[in-house]
């Protein structure tokens, strides 16, 4: 199978193996690895986040890891710019570009375009947060889709910051979100891509996500977070939302033992993995849902 020519899309839940994959896939092809997950630009968390180690950037090319200060804000518009120019320079010097992480939404812009939203003045956006923290996201959803019905069954009832989103956008333009989607258009066609969906066993995936919890702790997640809250950055940033992030600060002020953080920490990226699986069968019908045997016979192949 000639995949040198395409540019590979690896999309799947957390802890999954979908960069140990990407890295072997990589050399195989003479490929480079570009993050498309949207905690790993930040430079402050690289275990929280499980950003590829020095180890495995030394064997291969990374792009787009730890580059980003969590003190400042970072879009998918700003990603889709920075993916672009590392696509082209992949094709520039003969190597596959690879692109590889967890957040659909990266995934979405790059093959479908990036909606093309007027910019909404931050005075209009902090009175609509400061309506949701009045009311709450349940109150707040149910205003959401009395004003923009085609929200209804698209989009989660508990996913806080795309409600805030969308309910800036029908308040701001007087047009759906899903509107404005429809309107949206790639620079890549779809043969450009040979996208890979890792479908990891529901099981087993909740026991590999169990052991990563313990192996942050022990690697030094809790170091990690010390460092990040000396740093003053506002909570509404998005780091201060990665996971493990309040459970670490919970743990420091001794309200839950070691354990208690472990478990919390696997719960929350259980359910996270549950909504990246969910994103992905609801947004990537068409892409080539390989299991573990599966992505290990299609390196045999190439």
């Amino acid at each position: 199978m000639d995949l040198k020519s395409k540019i590979i899309l690896i999309y799947g839940p957390t802890s999954s193996g979908k960069s140990k994959f990407a890295i072997r896939l990589a050399k195989k092809i003479s490929g480079q690895i570009i993050n498309a997950d949207s905690m790993q630009v930040y430079k402050e968390l690289r275990i929280l986040t499980a950003r590829p180690s020095q180890k495995e950037s030394l064997k291969i090319k990374h792009y787009l890891y730890g580059f980003q200060s969590a003190k400042k804000n970072f879009s998918t518009g700003d990603w889709l710019k920075l993916a672009n120019q590392k696509i082209l320079h992949c094709k520039k010097i003969k190597k596959t570009p690879i692109l590889v992480g967890g957040t659909g939404l990266y995934f979405k812009a790059l093959t479908d375009g990036l909606v093309n939203i007027p910019k909404i003045p931050i005075n209009f956006r902090n009175k609509v947060r400061s309506l949701h923290r009045r009311i709450g996201q349940k109150k707040f959803f149910l205003k959401l889709i009395k004003i923009d019905p085609l929200i209804k069954d698209r989009l989660n009832s508990h996913d806080i910051q795309r409600s805030l989103r969308a309910y800036e956008i029908i308040s701001f333009t007087k047009k759906s979100m899903f509107s404005w989607f429809k309107n949206t258009k790639s620079d890549y066609t779809h043969n450009d891509f040979f996208k890979i969906y890792v479908d990891f066993p529901r099981g087993d995936l909740l026991d590999r996500i169990s052991m990563r919890s313990k192996e942050m702790i022990k690697s030094g997640a809790i170091e990690e977070v010390k460092k990040l809250a000396k740093l003053g950055i506002s909570k509404n940033k998005s780091l201060n939302k990665a996971i493990g992030v309040n459970e670490i600060k919970q743990y420091l002020q001794k309200k839950i033992q070691t354990e208690q953080l472990i478990e919390k920490i696997s719960i929350k990226t259980r359910q996270y993995a549950k909504r990246q699986s969910t994103w992905g069968r609801g947004n990537m019908r068409d892409w080539n849902k390989i299991n573990p045997e599966g992505l290990s016979k299609l390196l045999k192949k190439i």
